[in-house]
């Protein structure tokens, strides 16, 4: 990041795919890389289970916010307990991660801007104004019967 320390840092655990759901988010944000990527040593294999030599963690940046990925086995899953949040300017923002993240990942679980990804990770693609626009009973019922947000058509029911 920089030159700004961030105290807190996302860390995602994976099953295998680390490092591939790494390079998937930084090909659909700005701004956005790969920063380090460590593997599995005999001792932290030998006590973890993993391959030796394969992918331990992938750190990358989002939009400069840093995240860290672990390929931790199928111990642990993604709920949609926990979501990342995308603030987006207007609806061409919306739609463009929208329709990236989107792919692949579970339809049914599609509801009032939350998605959940092809790595079953949950997303909320919401406009800036998300917390204004929710303050309108109309807005919040035009919400409620949307996947992805149509900021159009919430102005238009407030």
């Amino acid at each position: 990041m920089s030159g700004r320390f961030q105290r807190i840092t996302p860390f995602l655990w994976f099953d295998t795919q680390a490092e591939e759901a790494a390079n998937y988010y930084v090909s659909i944000f700005p701004n956005s890389r790969v920063t380090s990527v460590t593997r599995y040593t005999r001792e932290a294999a030998q006590a973890s289970g993993r391959p030796v030599d394969s992918v331990m963690t992938a750190a990358f940046e989002l939009d400069g916010q840093q995240v860290t990925a672990l390929n931790g086995g199928p111990i642990f899953t993604f709920t949609e307990a926990l979501s990342l949040v995308v603030r987006c300017h207007d609806q061409a923002e919306i739609d463009h991660y929208w329709d990236k993240l989107s792919a692949g990942g579970d339809p049914q679980a599609q509801a009032c801007g939350w998605l959940k990804d092809k790595y079953g990770l949950s997303w909320q693609i919401v406009p800036d104004d998300i917390e204004a626009l929710v303050q309108n009973p109309g807005s919040v019922a035009a919400l409620m019967q949307m996947k992805k947000i149509d900021i159009a058509a919430m102005k238009a029911a407030a």
